[in-house]
């Protein structure tokens, strides 16, 4: 007699009398197949609910192996997800660790949804420009000064009146100049001037002093001898 209850001794036989009666007959070979194929790639589903839904593929096709399990489990994963764990400068996680996998691709989906967030926030938030200090010049007040006081002017010279010279003056002059010094600036001999030098004289040997002194006296010289020659001059008497 059938009593419709199953003698269960123990958790495997239960396992298995459950696969029996409420699995498909062809389970396993059902997942294998959905491992093999497309279908179970992430494609617009979260990172959690790939994993959760390739962690019982895997256990229904009774996958065990490490490095298979990374494979199948990299293959259905997002693009932009494979790339950055291959292309992580260090901590990378091993092709022989599928637990290493699972918690990259965990972190990386969450840093991509917090920088999401982030910036959706900022789109949303106003944009407020700032105040920019314009550098156009500011205008020039033009400021009327008074007009500038005309310049004095200076009063004219008056004009030169005419002086009635002496005629004597300039023998007068001629008269106060001193006679030579004593001594010839050809030779330095003391005893005779130049005038009596038996010498030739190079001026070209004279400094400029000296040939200053030397004209003077021969002027002096000169005016002596016409002094001399033409006597004394005769005093006129003007009205």
């Amino acid at each position: 007699m059938d009593t419709g209850i199953l003698s269960i001794q123990t958790w495997g036989e239960f396992e298995q009398q459950f696969r029996l009666h409420f699995f498909l007959v062809n389970a396993e070979a059902d997942v294998i197949n959905t491992l093999e194929g497309t279908s179970y790639h992430q494609g617009n589903r979260t990172v959690d609910d790939y994993l959760d839904g390739f962690q019982t593929l895997v256990s229904d096709a009774g996958y065990t192996d490490p490095q298979t399990l990374v494979v199948k489990f990299r293959r259905g994963l997002w693009l932009g997800i494979q790339n950055q764990i291959a292309t992580m400068p260090y901590g990378r996680p091993a092709n022989t660790d599928p637990n290493a996998w699972y918690t990259a691709v965990r972190r990386i989906d969450q840093a991509r949804l917090a920088n999401e967030a982030f910036q959706s926030v900022s789109r949303s938030a106003p944009f407020t420009p700032l105040k920019t200090i314009s550098t156009r010049p500011l205008p020039l007040s033009v400021v009327r000064l008074p007009p500038a006081p005309p310049l004095p002017v200076a009063p004219k010279p008056p004009p030169p009146t005419p002086s009635m010279g002496v005629p004597m003056d300039v023998d007068a002059t001629r008269k106060t100049r001193s006679l030579p010094p004593q001594g010839c600036y050809r030779c330095g001999d003391v005893n005779y001037v130049v005038r009596d030098c038996p010498h030739c004289m190079n001026v070209r040997q004279l400094t400029t002093e000296q040939r200053e002194e030397l004209i003077e006296d021969l002027l002096a010289l000169k005016d002596v001898v016409l002094i001399e020659e033409s006597g004394p001059p005769e005093e006129e008497d003007f009205a």
